[in-house]
């Protein structure tokens, strides 16, 4: 078994996945480290694609490619890299748990069943941590919660942990076909009912809830903020996916909408942002 990683920065990251998850679709590895995020894809010695010894040109931009030969027990192995992981803090309020499935269940948390087997996102990248994070605060201050947005919804881990804390109706969209079909999927292990399309932001907005989340790059946001109107405006938008030196930056896109800064976030060089619509905090 061959282990094929692929080391791009963090801002292209998103990117780099979509291709990467052409060429694998069972599945890809994601790892965020200081400065950078690396994927990795497993598969046979001639099974995998040739993607050059030491870099290639991924969506447009140079990333380090490695090969490595992995262990007859990789299996076991994949399954004690995942590890479940809790968010929030139980004795303050709601927490969110996100495991994979053959993990021991917690009754007592919110809980998010996801199987990392599936690409799109297991929910330990810190921009899906940060969107968590914020919407427990929103939780532990009694909402609001009422219908919720997911943009960019990848696996649907945020939307079914925004069920389990309590909003509904849930709906979400992403550009790849295949990150709907999981998030339908996932949606249905968790015992949630969530709507999930495929939409393309950069040629137009689905109609926002009044709670949206968004976990895009910096410049997705920017089409996002570039694509409402007043009739079409949410109540309260949950950021992440951008840069810890690009507050200013999507603070510039959404501002002119009448949308306020009421927190942020950071882990690692991954930021978030919380906004609100004047006149609805």
């Amino acid at each position: 078994m061959i282990r094929l990683a692929v080391r791009c920065a963090p801002e292209q990251a998103e990117l780099v996945l979509a291709e990467l998850t052409v060429l694998a679709p069972g599945g890809v590895e994601e790892v965020a480290g200081d400065g950078y995020v690396e994927f990795a894809i497993y598969g046979a010695e001639g099974e995998l694609p040739d993607l050059g010894e030491e870099e290639a040109v991924i969506a447009g931009g140079t990333v380090a490619v490695s090969a490595s030969e992995v262990a007859d027990d990789w299996a076991d192995r994949w399954r004690t890299f995942h590890k479940p992981l809790l968010v929030g803090d139980p004795e303050l309020g709601p927490a969110v748990w996100i495991r994979p499935p053959w993990e021991p269940e917690r009754a007592d948390l919110a809980e998010v069943v996801v199987d990392p087997g599936q690409a799109f996102g297991t929910g330990a990248h810190p921009t899906t941590r940060l969107c968590i994070e914020a919407l427990i605060e929103i939780a532990r201050t009694g909402g609001p919660f009422g219908p919720l947005t997911d943009l960019g919804c990848g696996s649907g881990v945020l939307a079914i942990a925004a069920g389990k804390l309590g909003w509904d109706p849930l709906e979400g969209c992403d550009n790849e076909v295949a990150a709907v079909e999981a998030a339908r999927e996932n949606a249905k292990v968790n015992g949630v009912e969530a709507k999930f399309e495929r939409i393309d932001l950069k040629a137009g907005l689905p109609t926002l809830a009044p709670t949206t989340v968004a976990n895009l790059t910096a410049p997705l946001l920017e089409a996002v903020a570039a694509g409402l109107t007043p009739g079409n405006l949410p109540e309260t938008l949950i950021c992440s996916g951008l840069l810890n030196t690009e507050y200013d930056r999507v603070m510039a896109a959404f501002g002119p909408h009448g949308l306020v800064e009421t927190g942020r976030g950071a882990m690692g060089d991954w930021g978030s942002l919380v906004l609100v619509r004047e006149g609805s905090a």
